[in-house]
This record gives structure tokens, sequence and C-alpha cells, in this order.
């Protein structure tokens, strides 16, 4: 069963946008796209929100994300965070088994 999380994150100032930008510089998406049970990690802009960024991540089931939440990664991605001063929103789904 694959899971879906969407996060905004909203700060003031781009901070958002420049969160968005250092994750990719810093070769973070890359290893989060990586890991064993990634299906999706992208940001994307709302329209009619220019201080928030959205973040679709998609993974194969709930061991993988939940590997991905032990990584290293996870610090690196809350060192960043703290370092633009952004809140946060999180939606989790879960898709329905794929039936034949």
């Amino acid at each position: 069963m694959a899971i879906t999380i969407n996060i905004y994150y909203h700060g003031e100032n781009d901070n958002a946008k420049k969160f968005a930008r250092e994750m990719i510089s810093k070769g973070i998406v890359d290893r989060v796209r990586a890991e064993v049970g990634n299906l999706k990690y992208e940001y994307f802009l709302p329209i009619d929100d220019e201080e928030t960024v959205l973040l679709i991540d998609r993974w194969q089931n709930e061991e993988a994300l939940d590997a991905h939440h032990k990584s290293e990664m996870m610090r690196q991605i809350a060192d960043l965070r703290n370092k633009y001063h952004l809140s946060m929103k999180v939606e989790k789904f879960k898709s329905l088994e794929d039936k034949d």
C-alpha cells in the first residue's frame, strides 16, 4: 500500500523556496530519491501562496517511510527547516491496494 505525504513548508521572505533550493543543491533530494522504497520526492509552488512550497513525498510502504524517518537525512532536513524558520503542515494519504 503506497503512502503519499504532502508537506507544506511555509516561511517569510522566500525562505521556503530557499530551503527547497538548498535541499536540491546539497544533494539531499537526490539521496532521498535513491532510498529503497521512495517513489516520488518533488517540490511544487502553489500559485496563490508565494511563501509556501509543497513537497509531495511518496513511499512504497510504511516500512520504507519509517526507514527514511530514521535516516541521517532527516536530521539534515530538520536543520535546514530550522535555518529557514519554516512551519509545516503535513497530510498523509494511503492508497488502496492495487487489484488485478
